[in-house]
C-alpha cells in the first residue's frame, strides 16, 4: 500500500480513537495517538496471516481496536461500547476479542512473551515474526532487559521490539522519571540490531520494514514519536497522558486531521 494512503488512514484510525474516548468519557489519549502510524503501518503494509502481534503497552488500545475494527475483525459498531459495562472492548486488549492474542496492561509482559513465541516459530521451523509493540516508559521494568538478554542469546532475528519514544510517562518526563539515555547503546549492548527513526514517519516506517534484513540477531526499532500526535492540545504534554476531549477539543481535533467524523 502506497505511504499517502497509509498516512490517510493512520488519520481515520486517530480520528475513531479519539472519538472512542470522547463518547467512553475515559482512555489513554496521548499514547494512543503516537503509536497510531507504526500501528497502520504494521497491520496495513507489513504483517502477513503468519506473523503475531503483541501491544505490550496495552493502554494505547484505543487505536488497536480501531484497527481491529477496521480490518474486519469485528463489526465497527462495537467501538461504540469502548469502556462500557458488559463490553469486551475494555481498557486493556484482551484475548476474548478477535485479533488479540495476548491479554496485557501490565507492562513489561509483552516481550517475555515474545520471546517464547519467536522461539517457537524458529523451533518448529515456520516463518511467523512476532512484532511487540512498547513504550519507552515500559523499559523501567526489569523483566523487558531479561528478555532482551533471552532474545539476543537465542539469536531470534525473526522478533521485533518496537518502542513508542514519545518521551513521556504518566509521571512525567522518562528521563526525569528514570533515565534511558544512551537508550539505543543499552539495546545494542544486549546484542539487538538497532534502528532509530522517525516514527511518526509512514515513510521512514515503510523504508524500515520494507528494506530490514534477518541478520541472525533479534531487531530493536527505537521510534522518535509526538506524544497526542495528531491532536494540538494535546501534543508533548504529559497530562494527556490519560484525558478525555470537550466537544470543542473533538472537533478540532477532526479539522486537524482532516476528516469530518467517524463512519459508526
Amino acid at each position: 500500500m502506497e505511504e499517502r494512503e497509509l498516512t490517510r488512514i493512520a488519520a481515520l484510525r486517530r480520528a475513531d480513537a479519539i472519538t472512542m474516548i470522547f463518547r467512553a468519557n475515559t482512555g489513554h489519549t496521548g499514547g494512543a495517538m503516537s503509536c497510531m502510524d507504526a500501528l497502520t503501518c504494521l497491520f496495513y503494509h507489513v504483517m502477513r496471516p503468519e506473523d503475531h502481534f503483541l501491544l505490550s503497552k496495552g493502554h494505547s488500545v484505543e487505536g488497536y481496536w480501531a484497527i481491529l475494527a477496521d480490518r474486519g475483525f469485528f463489526p465497527k459498531e462495537r467501538l461504540r461500547t469502548f469502556s462500557q459495562a458488559g463490553s469486551l472492548l475494555i481498557g486493556h486488549p484482551i484475548s476474548k476479542m478477535p485479533g488479540v492474542e495476548m491479554s496485557t496492561g501490565a507492562l513489561g509482559h509483552g516481550l517475555p512473551i515474545g520471546v517464547g513465541m519467536a522461539l517457537g516459530e524458529l523451533r518448529q521451523s515456520r516463518a511467523g515474526r512476532v512484532f511487540v509493540l512498547m513504550g519507552d516508559g515500559e523499559q523501567d521494568e526489569g523483566s523487558v532487559w531479561e528478555a532482551a538478554m533471552a532474545g539476543s542469546n537465542y539469536r531470534l532475528d525473526n522478533l521485533f521490539a518496537l518502542i513508542d519514544r514519545n518521551r513521556l510517562q504518566i509521571s512525567g518526563c522518562t528521563e526525569e522519571v528514570m533515565a534511558l539515555e544512551n537508550f539505543a547503546e543499552k539495546w545494542r549492548a544486549f546484542g539487538w540490531d538497532v534502528t532509530e527513526i522517525d516514527g511518526n514517519s509512514m515513510h521512514e516506517l515503510c523504508e524500515y520494514f520494507d528494506h530490514t534484513q534477518n541478520c541472525g540477531k533479534p531487531h530493536c526499532l527505537i521510534m522518535h514519536t509526538t506524544k497526542g500526535k495528531g491532536l494540538p492540545f494535546a501534543e508533548n504534554k504529559a497530562e494527556w497522558h490519560h484525558r478525555v476531549p470537550t466537544e470543542e477539543q473533538l472537533q478540532e481535533a477532526y479539522r486537524c486531521l482532516g476528516v469530518e467524523g467517524v463512519d459508526w
